[in-house]
């Protein structure tokens, strides 16, 4: 048998890549298969030779004997990554380090710059590119053989529009970082699994467009004065759909038939572009509703066409591994890339992808790029992160060709977030009139309201939603109504199945007039699809008494002065837990209701948002996210690392816990014990982790440790676990542990 030196005496015995049945890739087939890849992900922002040099040189530390010794051997692990960042920094100088943040963190993620008088110690960018092959890093000159990285000949079409500020330039690095870890994670996968991926099987665009026409085609003729309404709202998203690339409104009331008319804009306007755009990507506010409209998409589109994809599990790795530890654990394989033709992600996804430094995370970012962008419910962007948000939000459409459709029922006054070159449309013009024809209740106050006191109102209704702040509360109205047979609970403590049940148990119930009583918490505000005759709304933000409004009369059947929806102020011991947001919304709340007769109104609802962002001031962007990049600019030392720290829509962090136990008499009661037991035998991959969240909830870290100090459930990993206490999990109200109410505010 050869020494491993003599192996290493040639560039191309260099090995990157070795299966368990000892089949090799060679260093410079992945490199040059990587580059191909990452240059076509990149082709919708003109940015291909960028990416392609990020390919070629992201592994250069593999051309080192050391490296070699480990994927031979088993030997130590050793840093491949810092490699190719110096040799694109040596060749490019300053500018080098556009492509060095991701070829330095394209397995750990990626680094903050750090300043100059960092040392080779540190693991900033600055640090890191201080590394001296020989003495802090391997020897990797083998390299020089068969890999050529370039000198820039020409910046990124999109830098040289204009001089750009330090947020262009480092979401810049982020797409191109995504660009690069797709690409090396697609082209290991087809190595190390030893066949191409599928990753097509969707439809066209053009297919699905079809199949749209033909759902609503029987819709053309409506009978009633609501339905004729929901179809002009139809026909105008379809005409307007043929107008330029650019940021639109739909501000429709509910009722209006939203999410319908949205996805007939979205595919018209994606095919009647000279070229074509690739993608819908729905974002709502809440994982709760997810099922819901991805439901309701997959009916008519077609499953295979619509991914839904959440928070619940990431399997982000905090070290720097070689990506084959990494891929011989099939959970790896589960993360998305966002490559179906539909895409329905939540605000939490969406927005911490755009600002996290992962590779798990930013992988499917590329793919965002000429898309059709649809945000269900605008209104619900995070207050404290709405300045980064909506940058972030004109920046795709600048320079990703996105079209965005802000979508909502009480249009937030987010114009002035977006810069004057942009257009900012809205679909529908004639927001008051709809307004008025959709008017279907009446607002009226109800004071300070005794937990006794609101149970006895409610025990007197015959069909009544009450909607709580926290899911405290939500639970002791359900126990103290003590009537399991006409009263139903909802909040997140449920898995999302046995919400779609307790749902459609309780539309039956309203549709077939019998007693139905539902305590939920606001995540049933976000369109999700009841018809009340009587509402009660803890007093928050006015956007979110609308939208708990929206839940009332929804179908018109009776009049506005006939449907209430009762405005209360619950007991003082929950509202000492109320985070900030729902405090000033509140108090700015009560101002806009003495200033105007109807506070459903449009001109009320853009009065509260204006004076809501004017007292926030600072606070929309809480943790100085753009600041950080506008400083970092300089010498393109942006804090990456930290800022994926900080931007965290929930703040306290989360694991999903599995729930095995179904509902007795449910058609899915033995479901879960099913992908139970599978889990628990490592069975982990994408299809099965997308079904497991439909039967788990998420619980915050100290709750997580509590249960597994108490033996209540079994950790499977770092992420995800399975409950082993059934006494835990009521068929009614869900997790039933203590509820402390933390800072994200989970409903």
């Amino acid at each position: 048998m050869k020494s491993t030196d003599d192996i290493m005496t040639k560039a191309a015995n260099f090995i990157a890549h070795k299966t368990e049945s000892g089949k090799i890739q060679t260093v410079s087939g992945h490199l040059r298969q990587t580059a191909r890849l990452a240059a076509g992900f990149a082709m919708p922002f003109k940015s291909e030779i960028f990416a392609e040099q990020m390919g070629l040189g992201h592994d250069l530390g593999k051309y080192s004997n050391e490296f070699q010794k480990r994927i031979l051997y088993n030997g130590p692990k050793v840093d491949h990554s810092t490699a190719g960042g110096i040799e694109i920094c040596r060749i490019n100088g300053l500018c080098g380090r556009i492509l060095a943040y991701g070829m330095l963190g394209h397995h750990g993620g990626m680094p903050d710059g750090g300043n100059k008088s960092d040392t080779a110690d540190n693991n900033t960018l600055q640090g890191r590119l201080k590394r001296i092959p020989g003495k802090h890093i391997c020897i990797y000159e083998s390299f020089n053989n068969e890999i050529c990285l370039e000198k820039f000949k020409a910046v990124p079409e999109m830098l040289s529009k204009k001089p750009p500020d330090g947020f262009t330039l480092s979401f810049l690095i982020r797409m191109l970082f995504s660009c690069l870890v797709d690409a090396d994670y697609q082209d290991t996968e087809e190595f190390m699994t030893g066949h191409k991926v599928n990753r097509g099987g969707s439809d066209s665009l053009e297919v699905l467009l079809a199949r749209l026409e033909t759902y609503i085609e029987p819709w053309w003729n409506p009978k009633t004065e609501i339905n004729k309404k929901r179809c002009e709202i139809l026909k105008t998203c379809i005409e307007k759909a043929k107008g330029e690339r650019g940021i639109y409104s739909l501000t429709v009331p509910t009722g209006g038939g939203k999410t319908v008319a949205s996805l007939a804009f979205a595919l018209n306007h994606a095919i009647h572009k000279e070229e074509s755009m690739q993608r819908i990507i729905y974002v709502i506010p809440f994982t709760s509703i997810i099922e819901q409209n991805a439901e309701v998409f997959g009916k008519i589109l077609g499953e295979v066409n619509v991914v839904e994809h959440h928070a619940n599990v990431s399997y982000d790795s905090e070290a720097d591994q070689d990506i084959d530890s990494i891929l011989n654990e099939r959970k790896r394989l589960a993360v998305e890339n966002w490559d179906a033709p539909v895409i329905v992600t939540t605000n939490v996804q969406f927005f911490e992808s755009l600002f996290s430094n992962k590779p798990g995370k930013c992988r499917k970012l590329h793919n965002i790029a000429n898309s059709v962008i649809i945000f269900d419910e605008a209104q619900m962007l995070p207050l404290q992160y709405l300045k980064p948000c909506m940058r972030a939000i004109t920046e795709l459409v600048e320079n990703y060709n996105c079209t965005v459709v802000l979508c909502t029922a009480t249009q937030p006054a987010l114009e002035k977030f977006i810069p004057d070159d942009l257009k900012y449309r809205e679909i529908c013009e004639n927001t008051e009139g709809l307004f008025r024809f959709f008017k279907r209740t009446t607002v009226k106050q109800a004071g300070k309201l005794t937990d006794d006191e609101l149970v006895f109102r409610l025990k007197m209704q015959y069909q009544v939603l009450c909607i709580v702040n926290s899911r405290k509360q939500a639970q002791y109205l359900y126990q103290e109504i003590d009537d399991e047979q006409n009263t139903f609970h909802l909040s997140t403590y449920m898995t999302p199945v046995h919400r779609k049940y307790v749902l459609n148990v309780v539309r039956s119930r309203l549709q077939n007039h019998e007693p139905c009583r539902l305590i939920a918490t606001s995540l049933i505000e976000a369109g999700v699809d009841v018809d009340f005759p009587i509402v009660y709304r803890a007093r928050a933000g006015l956007d979110c008494i609308i939208q708990a409004a929206g839940r009332g009369n929804r179908e018109g059947k009776r009049a506005p002065e006939e449907s209430y929806v009762y405005v209360f102020d619950p007991e003082k011991k929950y509202t000492d837990h109320y985070p900030a947001f729902i405090d000033t919304g509140k108090s700015i709340e009560r101002e806009t209701e003495s200033n105007y007769q109807d506070i459903t109104s449009p001109e009320a609802i853009k009065s509260y948002f204006d004076l809501l962002h004017k007292i926030a001031g600072e606070e929309l962007d809480e943790k100085d996210v753009l600041k950080m990049l506008d400083k970092g600019l300089r010498n393109i030392s942006f804090p990456f690392k930290t800022i994926a720290s900080r931007f965290k829509l929930i703040e306290q962090d989360t694991k999903m816990l599995m729930i095995p136990f179904g509902i007795k008499g449910c058609k899915w009661e033995n479901r879960p014990k099913e992908l139970a037991d599978k889990i628990k035998l490592g069975e982990i991959n994408k299809l099965l982790l997308r079904e497991v969240g439909l039967y788990s909830v998420n619980v915050y870290d100290h709750q997580y440790n509590d249960l597994i100090n108490s033996g209540q459930i079994e950790a499977i990993d770092g992420q995800i676990a399975v409950l082993a206490d059934e006494n835990i999990y009521n068929e009614k109200t869900g997790l039933t542990i203590v509820i402390e109410e933390g800072k994200g505010f989970f409903v």
